[in-house]
């Protein structure tokens, strides 16, 4: 009798393969907080605000590693106004910042460190409008208005939730460079630099 039983084995578990990649295009929108300062002979102004905006890009992926491009345009509330008194407590003027746009176009290199979730460092061009007001009981009002070119530079982590829809954390630091501000007594280079916190989700195509 012993020598007619049967014994049943369960089968093996089968591993499913991770399938998803991060090759292809995609875009997407994005919002957060932006802080800087502008900064020229010791006065410094910071602004600080929201940013919001859409990106586009597209990834290769190798393996593990994930190469791409992306760009993006920010619209920007980051402004900042200065009041300056004089020892008696008088009025001598005042000194207003504004970031009022900027973009970006940028190389990104990431790994997939974990199924669907890869973390990324990215760098390259940003450009922007920088606004500086200033008024003097002296002096009288000036102001400028410039779009300038500069650089970016930051890391983010991204997950996908579905093959199609995928959720980023990212952070730039932006380099704006100086932007000549002329008044009747000399003429000041004032330097703007900023940081971006910012979520965003994107439609992978």
């Amino acid at each position: 009798m012993a020598a007619d039983a049967i014994v049943y084995n369960e089968p093996a578990p089968v591993a499913v393969a991770n399938t998803f990649s991060w090759e292809g295009a995609y875009a997407g929108v994005n919002a957060g907080y932006g802080f800087g300062k502008m900064k020229e002979d010791g006065v410094s102004v910071k602004p600080r605000g929201f940013v919001g905006g859409v990106q586009a890009g597209y990834n290769w992926q190798f393996d593990q590693i994930v190469a791409g491009i992306e760009a993006d345009f920010q619209g920007s509330t980051m402004k900042k106004s200065v009041t300056f008194y004089d020892e008696l407590g008088a009025y001598e003027g005042d000194v207003k910042a504004k970031i009022q746009w900027f973009g970006t176009v940028r190389g990104r290199l990431g790994a997939d460190i974990a199924e669907r979730t890869m973390l990324y460092g990215t760098a390259g061009l940003a450009y922007g409008k920088v606004t500086i007001e200033g008024n003097d009981v002296d002096l009288g009002y000036d102001s400028v208005s410039k779009t300038r070119a500069g650089w970016t530079a930051g890391a983010g982590v991204e997950h996908a939730f579905t093959d199609n829809v995928t959720l980023k954390t990212e952070y730039l630091y932006t380099d704006l460079g100086k932007v000549k501000f002329s008044d009747e007594a000399d003429v000041s280079k004032v330097k703007t630099n900023f940081h971006t916190v910012r979520v965003g989700v994107n439609y992978k195509f």
